[in-house]
């Protein structure tokens, strides 16, 4: 079941979740806005997938309040908002319309489990043949979130799990890369 702006203000005063910090206006009638932080990482090799389970990705990073993403380029980026679901709620990352108009795609692994807590990490691509620029604070993308059925046994306790800023791939600490 997906939580409306009322189930949202409800959990979020029963302390089943928290967004922080919250700006009560962005919580819409079925997800919460999240604006985007300063804090961002450009891949500084060729992604090849199977050599990144064995090692890390190296990143160029950048505090700014303002940035120039190139045409046809991946970047990571954080929300400023810190996030923590309990062991019921589960949730969706998707990007606004308004910004995927703008052909800056947002969030190809949006899937936040339950007991997840930390800032949640962007993933973007511009998809123009021209540059972008995106800066601190504006509202990026949306989090729906889900209770589930019943409470999961199992919470988030993942690699991402506290993050507080811009995190980069850890695929090299998969159990698959241990075993290649």
């Amino acid at each position: 079941m997906i939580l409306s702006d009322t189930d949202i203000k409800h959990f979020l005063q029963q302390g089943k979740m928290e967004i922080t910090p919250l700006q009560t206006q962005h919580i819409e009638s079925a997800s919460i806005d999240l604006t985007l932080g300063n804090h961002y990482l450009f891949p500084q090799q060729p992604q090849d997938l199977k050599q990144n389970i064995l090692e890390p990705v190296y990143y160029k990073e950048v505090n700014a309040h303002k940035i120039t993403i190139p045409a046809k380029s991946f970047i990571l980026a954080t929300t400023n908002e810190y996030i923590r679901l309990n062991n019921e709620l589960a949730a969706f990352v998707e990007g606004r319309s308004s910004i995927g108009r703008a052909g800056l795609f947002i969030q190809n692994a949006g899937w936040v489990d339950p007991g997840f807590h930390g800032n949640i990490t962007l993933e973007l691509y511009n998809a123009n043949d021209f540059d972008l620029i995106i800066q601190e604070n504006i509202r990026i993308c949306q989090i729906v979130i889900a209770q589930t059925l019943t409470p999961s046994t199992r919470q988030y306790n993942g690699k991402y799990q506290g993050q507080q800023t811009t995190t980069g791939s850890m695929s090299f600490k998969d159990i698959e890369a241990k075993e290649v």
